[in-house]
This record gives structure tokens, C-alpha cells and sequence, in this order.
């Protein structure tokens, strides 16, 4: 039932003249409806409302019939549902957070993944950092690392300091753009709360000037 109210909401306020922009800026990889972000959170904000889902119980289901339809809209309405049970989801969704991360794969939605979803649950469990993060560090599944690097992104002194740096130098030889540019904003963001870490790592370690660039700008 949810996902027919929310695709017949999402139709009437499609935009054909906005998509092709949308598209273009994720360099084509997703088709849009044209709904700009301020409007997708209020027709989700509506749907919420008017239908009390999110005061249901997770129904897994559901987000998984948002992520597999085409429109990238569908994907953000889906961890924006997601996001609410989040806090309260069992460690085993680890595994339903990597199919997302894995499929339809793309920085939009592995960035809101990264720090909202794995960043949380590995904060109720502590034990995945372990048990499943670290070994994303080294995954062959570029997007993976990319999450490795970035889960903690919103952690501040709660950051595994000795993981975090770990991760970074198996990665701080990549060429991939999208791994040169996490490792930048994951140290940029700590430098937040640890310059003289930060500052000491950088100096110390060979880095990609992109992510020493990026890593520096609070320094």
C-alpha cells in the first residue's frame, strides 16, 4: 500500500524539465522525476504524515521496492525511511546496509549511507567495527571503502582514532577520485576535534594531494 501512495505522490509533482539537469549532475547513471530536494522532503514529510508508516514497524520490504525502482528520488525517500528506525535496528542489519551500499551504487547515496546508517549502528554495536568495518577498509567494492573511511564521519571525540588512520593508509595509494576525496574529508572533519592528530598524520604519511588538500582546509 505505502508504495503505491508514495509513487502516485511522487508522479504528480514528476518535473520532466528539471530531470534531464538532475541527470546530468549525477553524470547520467540514474534516471529522475524532477523533484528537487526542498520538495522531496515535503511530499515525504507529507507521506509520513498521512499514512503514520514510520510508527509501523520496519517493514523491510517496503525500502527494498523503493531502492529497486529507477528513479533516484525513490532511493532518497527510502533511507530518508530508513533513517527513522535506524536507532533502534538489530546489528544484523549490517548486511541490508551493504546490499544498499552496493547496489545503485553512487556518492549521493552512499555518503547519507556512510554516516547515517552504518555511522549509527555501528555506534549501538561497537562490535562491527570488528566484526564487519574494517574489513570493508580493505573490500574490493570500491563504494565499501569508501564507507569505511567515512562511518565515523559524524563520531567527533568519539572517533576510533587508531581505526580511522588505519583504514585511511590502505587506501591512501588509490588513484579512485571518490577514495582521494574520503580520506580528505574524513580527516578534514576530525581535525575538528583533533587538529594536532590530523596535522601530524598528514605530515607524516604519503596522501594524494587531493586528500591533503581536502584534509588541510581546517588546519
Amino acid at each position: 500500500m505505502g508504495i503505491k501512495i508514495i509513487e502516485e505522490l511522487f508522479q504528480s509533482n514528476a518535473n520532466k524539465d528539471q530531470a534531464p539537469a538532475m541527470e546530468a549532475y549525477m553524470k547520467g547513471h540514474f534516471p529522475f522525476l524532477g523533484i528537487k530536494s526542498p520538495l522531496r522532503k515535503e511530499l515525504a514529510k507529507t507521506f509520513f504524515s498521512d499514512t503514520g508508516i514510520h510508527k509501523k514497524p520496519f517493514d523491510q520490504e517496503f525500502l527494498l521496492q523503493l531502492w529497486k525502482k529507477p528513479e533516484r528520488e525513490y532511493q532518497y525517500m527510502a533511507l530518508d525511511y530508513y533513517g527513522k528506525y535506524i536507532k533502534k535496528r538489530p546489528k544484523e542489519d549490517i548486511s541490508l546496509i551493504e546490499y544498499l551500499i552496493t547496489h545503485k551504487s553512487w556518492w549521493d547515496t552512499v555518503d547519507s549511507i556512510a554516516s547515517n546508517l552504518a555511522g549509527v549502528l555501528a555506534r549501538s554495536y561497537p562490535e562491527l567495527k570488528e566484526e564487519v568495518l574494517r574489513s570493508w577498509g580493505t573490500h574490493e567494492n570500491m563504494w565499501l571503502r569508501r564507507t569505511a573511511i567515512l562511518f565515523q564521519l559524524k563520531y567527533k571525540a568519539s572517533t576510533d582514532e587508531k581505526l580511522l588512520y588505519e583504514i585511511i593508509l590502505q587506501n591512501n595509494d588509490s588513484k579512485e577520485f571518490f577514495i582521494q576525496k574520503a580520506i580528505g574529508w574524513a580527516l578534514r572533519e576530525y581535525s575538528k576535534t583533533n587538529p594536532d592528530s590530523v596535522r601530524s598524520f598528514i605530515e607524516s604519511h604519503p596522501l594524494a594531494k587531493l586528500s591533503i588538500r581536502e584534509g588541510s582546509k581546517y588546519l
